[in-house]
């Protein structure tokens, strides 16, 4: 029998993935930032790598040929995002973490408007979703390719 949250994410739209996407960016940055204030290094890295796993997903799934401008302006926002979290990190600062946040939260708040919009006619998201096959344990953790990390290059 699977989790809540495998049941709750079944019948989601693509942007409703989206949004529990940045939802777990934002849950791993906060991680990250009280390890910053515990001192605890190996924490702080750990919840780091989480939020960036997520972030490299995000940008391998942008779908350029079809979103034009809004996809071009994610990836953008992805790239400053990474290197904002890689400064946060590098610095240990809850400062510059609670910054990174409050930008992912404007961005997914955007997103969940427009999941909760009804009255809009179904978008051509610019996100693709992963075949189910390829979540990780619980459906909510996609489970990423260690590979993409190394070809990441903000």
């Amino acid at each position: 029998m699977g989790s809540y949250q495998d049941h709750a994410l079944e019948g989601a739209s693509a942007v409703d993935l989206v949004v529990a996407l940045y939802d777990g960016i934002i849950r791993f940055l906060h991680s990250a930032a009280d390890a910053a204030d515990r001192g605890d290094e190996d924490s702080r890295r750990i919840a780091v790598k989480r939020a960036l796993d997520i972030i490299i997903h995000l940008q391998a799934r942008l779908r350029m040929d079809i979103g034009g401008r809004p996809a071009q302006a994610l990836s953008e926002f992805y790239a400053s995002i990474f290197a904002q979290i890689m400064q946060a990190s590098q610095s240990a600062s809850r400062q510059k973490f609670e910054h990174v946040i409050y930008c992912v939260r404007d961005v997914r708040d955007a997103w969940k408007q427009v999941a909760q919009d009804a009255s809009l006619e179904e978008p051509q998201p610019s996100y693709r979703p992963p075949p189910r096959a390829q979540l990780g344990r619980n459906a909510s953790e996609p489970d990423f390719d260690s590979t993409a990390a190394t070809s990441w290059t903000a």
